[in-house]
């Protein structure tokens, strides 16, 4: 399997959703990467994220065994309703 081909068929990383505090506003997405990723690999992927999902790095942690644990975060905004419906 090629290098493209292992970002693109959706098993390299495994996103979710942190749940967020009640008031607060920005929204978290924990992605784990495996440590048979490297380092370019990481970076194109992260940078995609940033890109596409106006997402914004906040976090890393490197394992001992070479795994990453990336936390992201992006700005939300919260709009209530102003018409009598």
């Amino acid at each position: 399997m090629t290098d493209s081909a292992r970002l693109t068929s959706g098993h390299v990383i495994n996103p979710r959703l942190e749940n967020r505090p009640p008031g607060s506003h920005m929204q978290w997405r924990v992605v784990d990467i495996p440590r048979d990723i490297t380092r370019p690999e990481t970076t194109q992927l992260l940078s995609e994220q940033a890109e596409y999902g106006r997402w914004e790095l906040a976090r890393t942690v490197v394992f001992i065994g070479g795994a990453r644990r990336v936390w992201l975060r992006r700005r939300t905004m919260h709009v209530e309703r102003t018409d009598a419906a």
